[in-house]
């Protein structure tokens, strides 16, 4: 009877969590950390929907007149657009063709042809003089351009982390559990990588494959994972003594399932957070690199290449291409960063339960 109602008494233990549980408990405590992600899970959305043309389809539509004003700004009389130079040349030219047709053989036969050319309709649409934020020397939807230049900068920045970080990944495991010559050798190789500045490098690379996103994808992936693989290799150094990979080289384990299968997952955090980390510097490498007109090709956009035209375009007085690419940017980067250290904090397995 005792022991029923001490038993009855003891609260019941709540379910142990792992690593991941915790991490995610912590961080869903974190407000600023929990808002970054949900604007990264919506930038990341953005970039999905922009690579299968969900997003900015039509950013190359020349839908309003060069450098249309945007609509929600007031227009001033110091804000009329001069007219485009294609418009002053057909003006100078019927001009010409007016002054001419008196002392030509076949003007009558012109003015004559003049009468049906509004026979046949224009299927042309109409230019617009505003945009909702404005156009580009083109007459390109600004928003347009915005949205299809932050999926092409995403996607370049992921796809570059994922294979930098699979790069560094596997030559840090191997270097930290083998030792030896082969830690001697790839240190070497790591040495010679991080002697030369890591924007030389990419400029070097980019200005010898060319442009185009699968160009700078791999030469991103090709100069950053220097980072991850020096990370890893520490990693491994410390952990492959311990005694769950003892027990699995005892039931015979290969040197694969123990570097992968038994060490890896409990650096899965580490990687986590040095992904993010690389997402976010190469971002920033992309806008550099099609800044210097290394990165994207001619018939692509990016948040880089929007950067590139806005230098002309704020000499001239243009400034909401300019204004869109850096609130796009600003905040990706920022809800990155926050990110970052959010996730830094939750998976800390140094970190008290809470």
């Amino acid at each position: 009877m005792t022991t029923m109602q001490n038993t009855a008494g003891v609260a019941p233990a709540s379910p142990s969590r792992g690593l991941w549980g915790l991490g995610w408990r912590r961080l869903k405590r974190n407000r600023v950390g929990f808002v970054s992600l949900w604007i990264v899970a919506v930038y990341l959305l953005i970039s999905v929907g922009g690579w299968f043309n969900l997003v900015g389809a039509r950013w190359a539509d020349e839908v309003g007149v060069p450098y249309a004003p945007p609509s929600w700004v007031k227009e001033s009389p110091d804000d009329v657009l001069p007219p485009a130079p294609a418009e002053q040349a057909a003006a100078a030219s019927s001009d010409l063709v007016s002054l001419s047709r008196a002392e030509d053989t076949i003007g009558k036969e012109l003015t004559e042809a003049e009468k049906h050319v509004g026979e046949y309709a224009d299927h042309t649409p109409p230019r617009l003089e505003r945009l909702p934020f404005g156009g580009d020397l083109q007459g390109r939807d600004v928003i347009q351009k915005t949205l299809k230049g932050t999926a092409t900068s995403i996607f370049v920045g992921v796809f570059g982390a994922v294979f930098s970080l699979l790069i560094g990944c596997v030559l840090g495991a191997v270097s930290g559990y083998f030792g030896g010559r082969t830690d001697d050798f790839l240190n070497w190789f790591y040495s010679v990588f991080t002697s030369v500045p890591d924007m030389l490098l990419l400029l070097s690379f980019a200005a010898v494959s060319g442009r185009g996103i699968t160009t700078i994808v791999t030469v991103m992936a090709l100069t950053s994972w220097t980072g991850t693989y020096r990370l890893v290799r520490a990693e491994y150094l410390k952990l492959k003594g311990r005694e769950y990979v003892q027990a699995a080289d005892a039931i015979g384990a290969g040197s694969g399932r123990k570097m992968f299968v038994h060490i890896l997952p409990n650096i899965s955090h580490l990687l986590l957070v040095q992904f993010s980390l690389l997402t976010v510097a190469l971002i920033k490498y992309e806008a550099i690199l099609s800044f210097l007109g290394f990165g994207v090709g001619v018939r692509e956009v990016s948040l880089g290449s929007m950067l590139a035209e806005a230098p002309t375009e704020l000499i001239q007085g243009y400034w909401w291409q300019m204004l869109a690419v850096t609130i796009a940017m600003s905040v990706l980067v920022t809800a990155f960063s926050l990110l970052v250290d959010a996730l830094r904090d939750a998976l800390d397995p140094r970190a008290a339960a809470k």
